[in-house]
């Protein structure tokens, strides 16, 4: 069985003011639920500029494969000193729920949110149900909205009797 444990960690002093008005601004302009996601957003970003530190004296093959691996992702990195300028608001910019606002698929964030989480919302024929997920550039162009089903309108018994009779006329 698979070990869970946090995906980020609480700022160091809990009532720093710049901060909490940054984190306010950060939340309302992409639409966050809770200041949770933007500690995760800094964790997420902080292992990948771990990882380009860790590369600096790497092969430049494998400096490669890192900077391809993170264009997929859709952050427009070519050098170490790219990964390492990465901040949190460019790994908000990649979420689905930001990506479904800049199509114009939903005109305000909270709005985007929310057919995100019911199921209205399609990457590449799938649902996907996480606001948070990190859409890759490959299927950027793949998002759509759900088509509503059009089943068929179940007849009542007193439809079908006035049909019936409508049928015994002619």
């Amino acid at each position: 069985m698979k070990r869970k444990h946090k995906q980020y960690s609480r700022p160091k002093k809990a009532f720093d003011k710049e901060r909490i008005l940054e984190e306010e601004e950060i939340k309302k302009e992409f639409g966050l639920k809770n200041k949770k996601e933007i500690w995760t957003a800094e964790a997420r970003i902080g292992s990948i500029r771990d990882m380009a530190k860790r590369l600096i004296p790497a092969k430049p093959e494998e400096q490669s494969v890192f900077f391809e691996r993170l264009k997929k992702m859709g952050f427009n990195v070519n050098s170490i000193a790219d990964a390492l300028s990465l901040n949190k608001k460019d790994y908000l910019k990649r979420r689905l729920q930001t990506i479904v606002v800049a199509k114009k698929i939903s005109t305000t964030q909270k709005g985007a949110r929310q057919l995100i989480t019911h199921k209205k919302i399609l990457v590449d024929r799938n649902i996907i149900d996480s606001p948070s997920y990190i859409i890759p550039v490959s299927l950027e162009n793949k998002i759509s909205l759900k088509q509503k089903n059009k089943s068929p309108k179940i007849k009542t018994q007193e439809e079908m009797k006035i049909e019936v009779s409508a049928e015994a006329v002619e």
